[in-house]
């Protein structure tokens, strides 16, 4: 059996307690499960590669790793479960929840509901769903945030760069503002550049015109 089969069976090994555990369809345990088994392979493979080729080193490397993965899994589900309730107090249009891998979310918030027409002021009345963001991303360490600005194809590519680029930052600036670590956030503007629909119809701009918050979990 080569290494790398051998690491997969003894991660697989260091979590089937947690399988056996989870109940059948439990999504978020299956979730926290999987970072394990990523974890516990990446940390074998580490273990080897960096002359710790020991059956008890490989071993130890393989355990830490699955402890990693097993905690990154476990924050990303709680994060996730939170922002989906946030979510679910707005419009389905106006906040979507996405678990892209099992370490990285993302949240998609509608121009339409965050920000008036060819502004980068944030209404006020969208302002407490960000309040509520907020207390889900502060104090935890562990998670890098990303903010990016999307606008529709209206105007010149410059122009809609640059309004992007304001939208990302008057969100991040108000995240902090709330108590999360502006040393954890990164911010940028991506213009017209990343459509999600057609720019030919009201509706498909109504979903280009967005900010995206990227929580990665390391």
């Amino acid at each position: 059996m080569n290494k790398i089969a051998t690491l997969t069976l003894l991660a697989v090994t260091l979590v089937a307690s947690g399988c056996a555990s989870s109940p059948e369809g439990d999504d978020e345990s299956d979730k926290t499960v999987g970072g394990a088994v990523v974890g516990a392979i990446i940390g074998g493979v580490l273990a080897n590669n960096t002359g710790n080729r020991s059956t008890g080193k490989t071993v130890l490397g393989a355990a830490a790793g699955a402890a990693v993965g097993g905690a990154i899994g476990h924050s990303i589900d709680e994060k996730e479960r939170k922002l989906k309730a946030i979510a679910e107090e707005r419009d389905a249009r106006e906040m979507e929840v996405e678990r892209l891998r099992e370490d990285l979310l993302r949240v998609s918030l509608s121009s339409e509901a965050s920000f008036d027409f060819d502004k980068a002021t944030l209404r006020p009345e969208f302002k407490p769903t960000l309040d509520k963001i907020a207390v889900v991303l502060r104090d935890d360490a562990s998670v890098t945030i990303r903010v990016v600005g999307h606008t529709d194809s209206i105007g010149s590519e410059s122009y809609n760069q640059m309004l992007s680029e304001r939208r990302a930052k008057a969100t991040a600036d108000y995240l902090e503002a709330q108590g999360v670590d502006y040393r954890q956030m990164t911010t940028e503007g991506r213009g017209e550049l990343e459509p999600r629909a057609s720019n030919d119809t009201e509706a498909g701009r109504a979903q280009n015109r967005r900010v995206e918050i990227y929580l990665q979990a390391h």
